[in-house]
């Protein structure tokens, strides 16, 4: 059938690179290819739906300097400057980490929006009523995909396919070949959040809770536009284990601190908060965000780091393409997750590694290190005073972190 062919006016179904997935990582890594080639190869862009219209499972905020580096700050996609966090401790003691205009809280369907316009603009195809189901090889060495689209199955065929569909390796599960990539589970962290009215709060600060009531994780609330916030927390991966259901540990959570709150819609999911040093590609199949386990193992941001991906993920993909024989193409796919380690992973599996000392810190050492900081005047409340003054009071975790004091 060539169903999806005719609806978009394609002339053929074979593809230079079909991105499955258009969130950041994946539109980031379609308007790449397209800028870096000078638009010279075939691009098609496949999601289920339209990123910009569903709420995303996230909080949103960013830093002004990353961002920036990875993408033009557009008005359009930003809610509001952030100049501050709140640490909360488990009694509620609040310690104010201030930066005036450190931080944006973004509209992230809009993000979406521009950098899919923006690539649009370069040449890519897309559908976003397609789902990918699986893929398979074919005598040549190219990929077959296999879609549905609007109730119709099609194969697609492309040189190269770049998997950006989220945490889990379903896209390449069924693929041997594929078993030693990476697959998207590295930590796996379920994740809950609501959007609420009737919670008081700073339009310019963050709210970050900690304690052992989150498992490792930690709660929060995000400002969005000054009536409403984002309120959820992400537990560790025991709680899994435990049984500890992150919806209800939400509702817990809000009825507690929040009581007078008006939820207007739960959501959830999976986030995948890890980093090891499985391989981002084999023959012509990419990984990148969180497909590729490129989340913050601590603070659990993916946006900036996703656009990151999508950046290395392209730039591997153009070499790999470029490549005149299978040896050149091997060494385009050891560069993709070279590139990834040295621009962010190699961080990301230090603190991966110091996380486990984060999660075993009593919460009345954390109340303690609470109340000392907010006696602080604000000037000195930086985030390397907040971060060593729990480190002071619990001193063998100094020892426990040093792979990550060492980055």
């Amino acid at each position: 059938m060539l169903i999806l062919c005719r609806m978009l006016n394609f002339s053929t179904d074979i593809f230079d690179v079909i991105v499955c997935g258009a969130g950041p990582a994946g539109l980031k890594t379609a308007y790449d290819l397209l800028r870096q080639s000078n638009g010279k190869i075939s691009v098609l862009l496949l999601d289920r739906k339209d990123p910009w219209k569903e709420p995303v499972i996230c909080a949103e905020a960013v830093s002004v300097k990353a961002l920036s580096k990875y993408w033009e700050i557009k008005e359009r996609f930003v809610r509001g400057p952030l100049s501050g966090i709140y640490f909360v401790s488990p009694d509620g003691t609040k310690a104010e980490f201030y930066r005036k205009n450190c931080g944006l809280q973004l509209n992230r369907a809009e993000l979406h929006r521009d950098i899919f316009e923006s690539a649009k603009a370069l040449g890519v195809l897309f559908d976003f009523r397609t789902r990918c189901v699986g893929i398979s090889r074919t005598e040549s060495g190219f990929w077959n995909l296999e879609v549905e689209n609007q109730g119709n199955s099609q194969i697609l065929t492309a040189k190269v396919i770049v998997d950006a569909t989220g945490p889990g390796d379903k896209l390449t599960a069924k693929v041997s070949e594929l078993s030693e990539l990476e697959n998207g589970k590295t930590d796996l962290e379920p994740a809950a959040f609501a959007i609420a009215e009737g919670i008081e709060h700073s339009r310019e600060h963050i709210e970050l809770h900690f304690g052992s009531e989150f498992r490792s994780g930690y709660g929060w609330v995000f400002p969005r536009d000054g009536v409403e916030v984002n309120v959820g927390l992400v537990l560790g991966k025991e709680s899994k284990a435990e049984g500890i259901s992150s919806r209800k540990a939400l509702e817990d959570f809000i009825a507690k601190r929040y009581p007078t709150a008006t939820i207007k819609g739960f959501y959830g999911g999976l986030i995948a908060c890890g980093q090891s040093m499985r391989p981002l590609a084999k023959l012509g199949v990419f990984k990148a965000g969180d497909a590729a386990s490129c989340v913050n193992p601590i603070s659990r941001s993916g946006i900036v780091e996703a656009l990151k991906s999508g950046t290395c993920t392209a730039t591997s993909v153009l070499e790999w393409l470029n490549a005149k024989n299978d040896s050149e193409k091997r060494l385009a796919e050891k560069a993709a997750f070279e590139r990834w380690y040295a621009l962010q992973g190699k961080t990301h599996l230090h603190i991966a590694h110091a996380k486990k000392a984060f999660g075993v810190i009593p919460d009345a050492r954390l109340n303690r290190s609470a109340h000392r900081l907010a006696t602080l005047p604000r000037e000195k409340r930086t985030l390397w005073k907040i971060f060593f003054e729990v480190l002071a009071l619990s001193p063998t975790l100094i020892w426990k972190m040093r792979s990550f004091l060492r980055s």
